[in-house]
């Protein structure tokens, strides 16, 4: 298969750091250990992921991180591909991929199988977020509530 953003076959170059970062988290998450401990590690690798992200990406992340937070502190946070996440019972229900880390417009928030937004026979699973305005924020708390039951 060849990427048409490369010219390249197979992965782009961002797709294969994603990948490594998965490994590696995976790899850390293996020795944290349970419990606790491991749950704030990974709180902390998130927010620390969320740091690291260049505006308008981080002011995005941020808000996102306080509506989850806030809405469903149920939810652990911890990254996933590198990207702040929120997970129950250790499966991944949201999540926030920047839009830096492929070099696309917009930052895009994502919700996995995991959450619960069924709607009958068809519903949207992720929204692109140009701005993190307080009206995006009701719309984001509205289904954070249902995704995270």
């Amino acid at each position: 298969m060849t990427d048409t953003r490369t010219g390249e076959s197979g992965f782009s170059a961002a797709e294969r750091a994603a990948m490594k970062q998965r490994a590696a988290e995976l790899k850390t998450q293996a020795k944290n250990g349970k419990g606790g401990a491991k749950k704030q590690r990974e709180a902390q690798a998130c927010l620390d992921a969320i740091a690291a992200l260049p505006e308008p990406d981080r002011t995005i992340a941020e808000r996102f991180h306080t509506a989850v937070t806030e809405t469903a502190p149920h939810l652990d946070p911890k990254t996933w591909y590198g990207f702040p996440s929120y997970a129950k019972d250790g499966k991944v229900v949201t999540f926030l991929q920047p839009a830096s880390k492929f070099d696309t417009r917009y930052a895009t928030i994502g919700f996995n199988e995991d959450a619960a937004l069924d709607d009958g026979e068809f519903w949207a699973t992720s929204f692109a977020v140009l701005d993190y305005t307080d009206a995006v924020d009701e719309k984001m708390r509205a289904l954070l509530k249902n995704a995270a039951g």
